[in-house]
């Protein structure tokens, strides 16, 4: 079963454990997903430590194909982001089960 964890529910958790307004909860929230955002575009890696490293990675375009139908397509070429967690990152998963 797959739980999405939304905005509010991180500025809620911020506002009852650090005790700020939700106003400036959801400023701080915001302001550090703008600096994540910005560095990632700027130098195409971020890396948090304790966390993991995101990566941006451009794909060439490609020739797809819809599993139901079977029509091929062209996947146009794109920047994505990647995800890599850190031996801590891991082992704090790891040691939780």
């Amino acid at each position: 079963m797959r739980v999405n964890l939304t905005k509010k529910e991180i500025i809620n958790s911020i506002y009852m454990q650090i005790g700020f307004s939700k106003k400036i909860a959801e400023s701080l929230l915001e302001d550090f997903l703008s600096i994540l955002l910005n560095e990632l575009i700027k130098n195409k890696k971020v890396k948090i430590p304790k966390f993991g490293t995101f990566v941006l990675r451009y794909k060439k375009s490609r020739i797809g194909r819809n599993p139901k139908t079977l029509e091929k397509k062209i996947i146009t070429d794109r920047n994505v982001v990647l995800f890599k967690p850190s031996k801590e990152f891991k082992d704090y998963i790891n040691s939780n089960e």
